[in-house]
């Protein structure tokens, strides 16, 4: 998020226009006794670059013998008066000096983007000149004490020191003397206590308060409700709780208010959110709400972000939302919403670009509404009751770059990939937990595709082979056809697939050995691929547990995961090839011969599971360079010998080699003998 900024007043004055000859007059006098900043200037400036350990070559560019009027990052006023200081994202480190607040003419400061530490110094927020102060996204910490009220009307209007490592109370008192305050982001540090009730009463102006990602806990206070002109409230990702007060709705020009992931319950009342007309942003999600969404919800005609996810929030989904038209994003996953969505004309929202019901107990058909969504980029309607066919207005939806359908009862793959090949921004297909029985389509009827990244067709016990149109799909860097019925072996084009690092066809009954072509995989055999991968996070975060969500496809480690099939034969030797892979498991299959030494030149990896086959011979001891390995399981083989000992190996629970009888080692039932 960037810092807030604010237009700042300008307070010269404007003198009469003299007669010509008197203004050029007028002009060289000026000029004569203002032609350069003064000294007291010059030497608080070059004070403030003294005080850090690392000025990023400030020192060399500001020279003594020039005027500061034209040093970097300073600007002048037409009296030769410093009035700016703008150093953001230079790689300043160290304290910022007090000696900043002698420039009596400053009215800007911005240091945001640095490494500096230390404390606030007092003398910049007590400045009375400084109207916009920006410290955000430093390292700054301590206690914010309570600055001094004994200068009256300190002109600060804007205050942003987010992104810092402040703690200590958040009080009211540390504000007292901040009558011209206007914003105020705190945002992202570790402040405590409550949240302050009296920024109204000291500031009458006072429209912007920013307080999320902190420690706060406590109530929200009722008084805020007075700040007639509080247009941003954000105390998001606290730990506050009780229920949204009354008085708060008294806040009629709210334009934005987040109250995400804190400990808030209660219910949405029908009657105060009628009083929020002016409200584009409401962000409630992750909190403890029930109830249903308030037919006056509708009234709400200037709502563009509506995010109510992870409550307990029930019943269908009010007609009247139609009337927000404006809306972008609709976030509603992980509540207990239920009903069909037809009474949403979602026909009414052409600017929508996130859709997210993930989640809920929604049922019948998609509404053919929702592909009049022309702007729509990314759709989930995962994990609830629909069932049906795709409809062939899914292939209007030409913005389309994220969509999830997974866990439902969709029928008819081979027609839900025809209409959505003609997506040509598609770059995230996840389509798992439907199809129930049918077959893959085979190799003939599917193309397009030009842009998917990332394909999941899982757990939906399809039938028949992996299709050779996957092979066409020459971006895609992910593929999860795990929990199939799927027979025939590998594919030899499978090295063809210049950007797949991650792949998981385990649980199907696959067979055949596995191919020395899937040892050439060049996003694997090589760990200097990563850069060709595509940086750009997924549209919504995708889940791959309860709890664990990523956000970028590269989050995802280099993998293969084969497990759970029919394989034989031996492990190729080549396997040495794939020097980029973090994660392998071949386990329940039907593998023999030895464990291949050349897995010691994986040096990335951290989980190998070779268990539940039928190999044979010892445990290379070699595979103790294996520096990073995390997880091991060799049990249910018929290894023997001794177990490697030292580095890795000395962190592996006994059940890794169990089931290995002629196996010997410490911990197992059978010790090694010195003949052994």
């Amino acid at each position: 998020m960037q810092p807030l900024q604010f237009p700042y007043k300008n307070y010269s004055s404007r003198l009469p226009i003299p007669s010509l000859g008197f203004a050029a007059l007028l002009l060289i006098s000026l000029a004569t006794l203002t032609s350069s900043c003064t000294e007291q200037e010059k030497n608080s400036l070059l004070q403030f670059v003294s005080g850090l350990s690392q000025d990023a070559g400030l020192a060399k560019l500001w020279q003594v013998d020039t005027d500061c009027c034209n040093w970097e990052g300073i600007t002048c006023n037409g009296n030769k008066t410093v009035i700016d200081v703008s150093l953001a994202s230079r790689g300043l480190e160290g304290h910022i000096s007090q000696s900043l607040g002698n420039l009596t003419g400053l009215q800007q400061v911005n240091l945001s983007y640095n490494l500096l530490s230390g404390g606030l110094a007092l003398e910049l927020v007590s400045s009375s000149s400084i109207i916009v102060l920006d410290v955000s996204f430093n390292q700054l910490n301590g206690d914010l004490h309570e600055f001094p009220s004994s200068i009256p009307g300190r002109p600060l209007q804007v205050l942003n020191i987010s992104s810092n490592l402040f703690t200590g109370q958040f009080t009211s008192t540390t504000w007292k003397g901040m009558q011209n305050l206007i914003a105020l982001n705190a945002s992202n540090n570790s402040f405590t206590g409550h949240i302050p009730s009296h920024f109204c009463n000291i500031s009458p102006s006072f429209s912007v308060l920013e307080l999320s990602y902190n420690k706060l806990s406590g109530s929200i206070p009722p008084g805020l409700g007075n700040c007639s002109k509080l247009r941003v409230l954000k105390a998001g990702h606290n730990y506050l709780s009780g229920t949204l007060p009354e008085e708060l709705f008294k806040a009629t020009l709210l334009e934005h208010l987040s109250f995400s992931s804190n400990g808030l319950q209660g219910i949405l009342d029908s009657t105060h959110i009628v009083k929020l007309g002016k409200m584009a942003i409401l962000d409630l999600g992750e909190n403890k709400f029930s109830g249903m969404i308030p037919d006056s919800i509708g009234q709400l005609t200037r709502l563009q972000e509506l995010h109510l996810e992870y409550s307990s929030m029930s019943g269908e989904l009010p007609s009247t939302l139609s009337n927000c038209t404006d809306l972008i994003t609709l976030d509603l996953k992980c509540n207990n919403f239920s009903g069909e969505l037809n009474k949403v004309g979602f026909s009414n929202f052409p600017n929508l670009k996130t859709l997210d019901l993930m989640w809920n107990n929604f049922s019948g058909t998609i509404p053919e509404s929702i592909y009049s969504c022309r702007n729509l980029i990314a759709l989930r309607l995962s994990s609830n009751k629909f069932h049906g066919q795709l409809s062939k207005g899914l292939s209007n939806l030409k913005s389309l770059s994220f969509l999830s359908l997974t866990n439902n009862s969709f029928s008819n793959i081979t027609n839900a990939l025809q209409i959505l090949r003609s997506s040509k921004n598609l770059t995230t297909l996840l389509l798992g937990l439907n199809f129930m029985n049918e077959t893959m389509p085979d190799n003939a009827r599917i193309d397009g595709f030009e842009n998917l990244r990332v394909l999941a067709i899982t757990d939906c016990l399809l039938s028949g082979e992996i299709p050779f149109w996957i092979s066409g799909l020459v971006n895609l860097e992910m593929l999860f056809l795990q929990g199939n019925r799927l027979t025939g072996p590998i594919p030899a084009w499978i090295n063809t697939m210049e950007y797949l690092f991650y792949l998981d066809i385990s649980n199907n009954s696959l067979t055949g050995e596995i191919p020395t072509t899937l040892m050439a995989m060049p996003m694997l055999t090589s760990e200097k691929t990563a850069a060709h991968l595509d940086p750009r996070v997924f549209y919504l975060p995708v889940y791959s547990g309860p709890s664990l969500q990523r956000r970028i496809p590269i989050a995802f480690p280099k993998a293969l995961y084969l497990s759970g099939n029919k394989f034989t034969g031996v492990i190729p030797p080549e396997i040495g090839h794939l020097k980029a892979l973090i994660s392998l498991d071949i386990s329940f299959n039907n593998l023999t011969g030895p464990i291949p030494s050349s897995i010691c030149n994986l040096t990335n990896l951290e989980v190998l599971d070779l268990s539940n086959n039928n190999l044979t011979g010892e445990i290379p001891a070699v595979l103790e360079n294996l520096y990073f390995l995390a997880v091991f399981n060799v049990s249910n083989n018929n290894l023997q010998g001794p177990i490697p000992t030292g580095r890795q190996f000395n962190t592996f629970p006994n059940s890794s080699f169990a089931g290995n009888p002629r196996m010997c080692g410490p911990g197992l039932n059978h010790h090694c003998t010195s003949v052994e």
